[in-house]
């Protein structure tokens, strides 16, 4: 029976040490018996998933895990995401991500608002797809086109465009936006017309009288050109699926040539379809016959970005048991061989609610070979470890390449 592969990828879960949890992160105060199980036998090092020099940012740090040098091969975010939304971009077509965000009222003008929530309550893909249909009908402009995607991420294409630097909104949360905002004027025009398009819109008054957050403003960011991967499985010889509510990840997927799974429930908030995740992962390897899975969580980055200590545990909690625990359990007893990597794409302190750039710890498990390894998974061990990977997207051959320690 051939060897399976398994990269579990817990977005932003790695964090510095807490005041609140006594000088422990996050994962540190999880309770994780699985990981810290794996943890004895496994594996431990750390990882520089972000290239010096890039901004660190979920779709740089996850290309690096996948195995794809950014450096080489990342033309900004939203082009990957314009893949898993199915946008055939033009080589002139310059895509950007369009989120619908929650930005403060009580400021008359718009430069003088700040952004309370980058995802507007982790908003549904349906609130959102009826915000965006009127954005459509309302915002009509010659060589640019929306796009709806999942939640709050969505898309602009702007024909023969021009890429142009822009912020990402959850690098500002509670700042004024004013010196944030794009210096293209036909950008920043837009996005000022749906907020006056959006504050009064029947849904958003709706969610508020929920207690939800309003979608009331889109924010452009993530600008690029159309991305060019090699195909996974002519790169690494291995057959692939990807596991992920994420358009990102899906983006990804698709430019690499990797299958995507969809997963009813699966939503890339912190009550996704976690189950769900495990048992597609399980028999994607099993029934389907695919090599290797990659397994993707956003909940733990969510949970980083909106600053809640409880919750990211919680996230770290679930994943633990609801899917790796899962997984390792039913691969093994269906007496597989195969290998698990665990980690982040690249940390999200609670402490500055973004992302940074920082090394993050990584887990390496094999079915059939017992490391000797820490006693448990996380930062401070990390960094203990005398395993250090410079270049990320060198890791992923790690996993594969074991077999010639034999």
């Amino acid at each position: 029976m051939r060897m399976k592969y398994v990269v579990v990828l817990c977005d932003g879960m790695a964090d510095e040490p807490l005041e609140e949890l006594g000088g422990m992160t996050p994962l540190e105060k999880a309770h994780t018996p699985n990981l810290d199980r794996m943890a004895q036998i496994s594996e431990i090092g750390m990882v520089q998933t972000v290239p010096d020099g890039m901004a660190p940012g979920s779709d740089t740090a996850n290309l690096s895990v996948i195995g794809y040098d950014p450096k080489e091969y990342y033309t900004g975010r939203s082009p990957l995401e314009a893949l898993s939304i199915g946008v055939d971009m033009a080589p002139t077509d310059v895509s950007f991500r369009c989120n619908l965000v929650t930005l403060s009222e009580e400021e008359e003008r718009y430069e003088d608002k700040r952004i309370l929530d980058h995802s507007s309550s982790e908003i549904s893909t349906e609130d959102a797809a009826v915000l965006m249909e009127t954005l459509m009908q309302e915002m009509r402009r010659g060589g640019y086109e929306f796009y709806t995607g999942t939640s709050y991420r969505h898309l602009l294409i702007h024909k023969f465009g021009s890429v142009v630097e822009l912020t990402a909104p959850h690098d500002i949360l509670t700042k004024r936006i004013g010196e944030y905002l794009p210096q293209d004027a036909v950008l920043r025009e837009m996005m000022e017309t749906s907020y006056r398009i959006l504050s009064n819109h029947p849904l958003n008054l709706e969610r508020k009288a929920k207690g939800l957050n309003p979608a009331n403003s889109v924010w452009f960011w993530g600008a690029g050109t159309r991305p060019m991967l090699t195909s996974f499985e002519e790169k690494y010889h291995k057959k692939g699926a990807m596991i992920s509510a994420v358009d990102l990840l899906k983006g990804i997927a698709v430019g690499a040539g990797l299958d995507n799974i969809i997963v009813e429930g699966a939503n890339g908030g912190l009550h996704t379809n976690y189950t769900g995740k495990a048992e597609a992962a399980v028999d994607a390897l099993a029934a389907q016959d695919y090599d290797f899975v990659y397994v993707h969580i956003e909940a733990p980055d969510e949970m980083g970005h909106q600053g809640s200590i409880p919750d990211k545990i919680k996230a770290i909690e679930n994943i633990d048991q609801k899917i790796i625990g899962p997984i390792v359990g039913e691969l093994e007893d269906l007496c597989m061989d195969f290998r698990m990597l665990v980690l982040p794409d690249h940390p999200t302190p609670i402490c500055v609610r973004t992302h940074t750039g920082n090394p993050v710890p990584y887990l390496l498990y094999d079915s059939r070979k017992k490391a000797e390894g820490m006693p448990e998974y996380s930062e401070r061990l990390g960094n203990k470890s005398p395993l250090f990977e410079k270049e990320g997207h060198r890791l992923l051959s790690r996993l594969f390449e074991m077999d010639n320690e034999r």
